[in-house]
């Protein structure tokens, strides 16, 4: 097997996987706007209307013109109510006031609004209702100005940008009713191996039960998408093939567990070479280092190494990566930096994903507490922890109290 990259640093197979991902993103589709949350926007939004689009008051109060203060107290006259909701028209004359709510649109000539625990009500014997408020109020306090927050016109919005609650909440408050966002991958979920039994089934010597399974299809639905798990892959080539020839007409991305390395029974990279393309295998990464990207008919494949750690610490270094990479995310996911709590001796020359607890300590501040478990299988680890520290490639000696690079499982 000729003609493709093997063995390359982690950083360079991430490269490669967003730039195929990116090559083949999909389709965009729009939605109701309600159905957006945590999709991929496919086309800058630049606001219809300001924000504010109107001038309205910031607190429960009195509207006033500005230039009827002065030192002391102010008596002024009130001559009408707005409350938040349709506009009545109100015009605000010297030395009057309008009770105002927040929310609601200033009237004509009002400038600045005093807030109601600031300001007293009388009744004056002549006028009718006066207010008396204090001469010191800032010009334009307590006043929202239209288009303070956006204006007409603005980009507020990017292409390839998650649609986090905020970003819809925002999209939502600008009038928007529907948004192109890409349309999510449709993904297979493949385990691989005759020693796989499913979990409530009796084990006969020398099986075990299928994790890998339960940890793909619950990552994958915690990123937002709706897998499909397939039966499990024997150890059968032309079972192999058949399986991965169906799903590639059918589905976008293929994730497989196992079956990646160069064992007797290994028999997805010659099935994806021989009808595909491997656009690299094997990665100078710990654990995870079989691992194999390549395409075959509409569908982009990650091939997975077959031990749980191993499965966890791709999906999340470099499966991520593709995913976004075909939704045309560009915005990059949230990474983290923590002092370690134990020193860290790594002899390898291979970037190592490191199970570990990260929490903040009573100064504020991130720590990382490595898991001392070694070995790809002891999937405890995983479950005892909340992220992976990124031991950078080469030999490294970090001691207690140096900062690290953190990833965390959500």
């Amino acid at each position: 097997m000729t003609g493709f990259p093997t063995g390359l640093l982690f950083d360079e197979a991430l490269a490669i996987a967003r730039e195929v991902s990116a090559r083949h993103r999909l389709e965009a589709e729009t939605l109701a706007l309600s159905r957006t949350h945590g999709r991929v926007l496919a086309a800058d939004l630049r606001a219809p209307i300001a924000l504010p689009p109107f001038d309205n008051s910031a607190m429960d109060g009195f509207a006033l013109r500005h230039v009827d203060l002065h030192e002391g107290e102010v008596p002024l006259r009130l001559s009408g109510e707005q409350f938040a909701g349709r506009a009545l028209g109100l015009t605000v004359g010297e030395g009057e006031c309008v009770r105002i709510t927040t929310g609601a649109p200033m009237p004509a000539g009002a400038d600045t609004v005093v807030i109601k625990e600031n300001a007293r009500e009388e009744h004056a014997r002549i006028d009718g209702d006066q207010v008396v408020v204090p001469g010191d109020i800032a010009l334009g306090a307590n006043v929202r100005k239209a288009g303070e927050d956006v204006a007409a016109g603005d980009l507020v919005l990017s292409a390839g940008q998650w649609l986090s609650p905020a970003r819809v909440s925002l999209a939502a408050s600008l009038g928007v009713s529907s948004l192109p966002v890409t349309r999510k991958p449709t993904v297979a979920v493949f385990t691989s191996g005759d020693e796989l039994v499913q979990p409530g089934m009796p084990l006969a010597p020398g099986e075990i039960y299928d994790s890998n399974r339960d940890l793909l299809m619950g990552l994958l639905r915690a990123d937002g998408l709706e897998p499909t798990a397939w039966p499990r892959l024997p150890d059968d080539p032309r079972a192999v093939e058949i399986a991965l020839r169906d799903a590639a007409c059918a589905f976008d991305l293929i994730i497989t567990c196992g079956a990646v390395s160069a064992g007797e029974k290994d028999h997805i990279p010659s099935v994806v070479e021989t009808f595909g393309q491997i656009h690299f295998w094997k990665v100078r990464m710990k654990p995870g280092m079989p691992l194999l990207f390549g395409s075959m008919d509409q569908a982009r494949i990650l091939g997975l190494p077959g031990n749980p750690v191993s499965v966890f610490a791709t999906y999340l270094g470099l499966g991520r990566a593709v995913i976004d990479g075909l939704q045309g995310r560009t915005e990059p996911r949230p990474m983290e930096w923590a002092q370690l709590v134990a020193p860290i001796d790594k002899s390898h020359p291979r970037r190592e994903f490191m199970r570990a607890q990260v929490f903040c300590d009573e100064r504020g501040v991130l720590r990382a507490d490595p898991n001392p478990a070694v070995g790809s299988h002891r999937l405890r680890a995983v479950a005892d922890s909340n992220a992976l520290i990124i031991v950078p490639d080469g030999p490294q000696r970090l001691a207690a109290g140096e900062v690290v690079q953190v990833l965390r499982y959500a």
